[in-house]
């Protein structure tokens, strides 16, 4: 990559600000793509794919447009603990722990099984594939681009620098499967009766369709937290984000140069340093002028262009050269989401386990907005609080999360590979064998 330049920046953000507008009125106005729930950001990607370096050539994306990801990556990371509500720790074990387990199950069980799978099955048909080429799974299907970016930031570190484009591949193509698997489980969820709120897949509000909001739907972004008259709110909220991430780039920047050997991702850094500025904020009674929603859509913002750049980027040669060994990862990868998805979550959860296990089924593919984005269509007006437990459990499930990204292609480049899916298998048995010694597995027979 030539040397960063802010001109090739704006150039690069103002022609993918263009594709995700065109993306939105696509999806508004095109009927094939309402019908599979495309994102803006996904059609925005797909055209730049299609008319960048990798297809017609016609986009003047500039040479440093694939490092974008690990910034953005970064904000996203930075954006979740600053401004968050305070918890009741005891409320939300009680609350939320069906979800925490099912969240945890589909975390450890992902990750764990597609890394099992490419060392027992992959590797061995493939001789010159990387050791760790079955955690392409979990990078993709589990967490989507932004994962995908972390991941791949990892391994590129490491020396395998074609682990960025698979890593976007395996987002991009779980995605579609969360999408296209996803509508196929809700219309024959609704077709057997197990839906509690919809009896027909017709019965979809236009806005899920369309992708725009009515009038009558439409809600606040976020809440002025300070007068304009001495800073803009939104100034407010971003100028933290880029303090916490200038931070972060410090601090790695040290931490390389203190252990070489050694790469703690941006992301990782950035989580925790936002985790410490709330920390601080809540103790010097500041943190009631940071509006969780405004940060929420700084994150939901950075998440955009990074499925859109990040699909716009994707090496075609580098997949084209793992085409085979990716195809039966994936084909894996989704057998097993819905093994997990018929098996988890009728065992976990007492009720509403078909709208639980749809959102599930969303994010354990492809994104935790891709699983909103299929509750809301069994479950309009989330009457089950399938997101309030999520956002709640995951609390509980981010540290694994950002662990398994931070360590995995650490171990990898180590030798440890075996290590991963081992620890991971084994976690996930745990909670089982647990969930079934205080009586919380086996909620209902699976023909229910």
């Amino acid at each position: 990559m030539n040397e960063f330049t802010i001109v090739a920046f704006m150039i690069d953000i103002s022609i993918i600000s263009g594709l995700l507008l065109a993306g939105t009125i696509l999806r508004a106005k095109l009927k094939w793509m309402q019908a599979l729930f495309l994102p803006a950001s996904m059609i925005a990607g797909f055209i730049g794919l299609a008319f960048g370096p990798s297809g017609f050539d016609w986009l003047p994306f500039s040479d440093q447009f694939s490092s974008y990801p690990g910034l953005l990556i970064a904000v996203i990371f930075a954006a979740i603990p600053i401004g968050a509500a305070k918890v009741n720790l005891k409320e939300i074990i009680h609350r939320v722990r069906e979800m925490w387990s099912f969240s945890m199950l589909l975390t450890l069980l992902m990750w764990g099984a597609g890394a099992l799978f490419g060392l027992i099955v992959l590797v061995p048909l493939f001789s010159d594939l990387p050791s760790g080429f079955g955690l392409i799974l979990g990078a993709g299907f589990l967490g989507g681009h932004g994962t995908a970016a972390a991941i791949g930031e990892g391994f590129q570190y490491y020396g395998w620098d074609e682990a960025m484009d698979l890593a976007m591949t395996s987002a991009t193509i779980g995605i579609l499967i969360a999408v296209l698997g996803g509508l196929v489980l809700v219309k024959r969820s609704t077709e057997k009766g197990h839906t509690k709120f919809i009896q027909s897949f017709k019965d979809l509000p236009n806005e899920l369709r369309t992708g725009l909001m009515g009038k009558t739907e439409r809600t606040a972004m976020g809440e002025e937290t300070v007068s304009p008259s001495s800073i803009d709110p939104l100034v407010l909220h971003i100028s933290i984000i880029a303090l916490v991430i200038g931070v972060s780039y410090w601090v790695s920047d040290i931490l390389q140069k203190a252990i070489p050997a050694v790469s703690i991702p941006l992301f990782s850094i950035a989580f925790i340093l936002a985790l410490l500025f709330q920390v601080a904020s809540r103790k010097v009674k500041a943190d009631e002028y940071v509006d969780q929603r405004v940060m929420e859509r700084i994150g939901g913002t950075a998440t955009d262009y990074l499925v859109a750049i990040g699909i716009a980027s994707i090496n075609i040669t580098v997949v084209v050269d793992y085409a085979l060994p990716l195809a039966l990862l994936f084909l894996f990868g989704t057998i097993w989401a819905y093994i997990l998805f018929r098996f988890i979550g009728p065992n976990i959860f007492k009720d509403f386990w078909v709208e639980k296990s749809l959102f599930g089924w969303g994010w354990s593919t492809g994104t935790v907005a891709m699983g909103l984005a299929l509750l809301r269509i069994v479950d309009p007006e989330l009457k089950s609080k399938t997101t309030d437990d999520y956002a709640l459990a995951y609390i509980g499930v981010a540290p694994f999360d950002i662990a398994i990204v931070t360590f995995a292609p650490m171990l990898v480049a180590f030798g440890f590979t075996w290590v991963i899916p081992l620890v991971l298998l084994v976690a996930g048995a745990i909670i089982i064998y647990v969930n079934r010694s205080f009586g919380l597995w086996g909620r209902r027979k699976l023909d229910q």
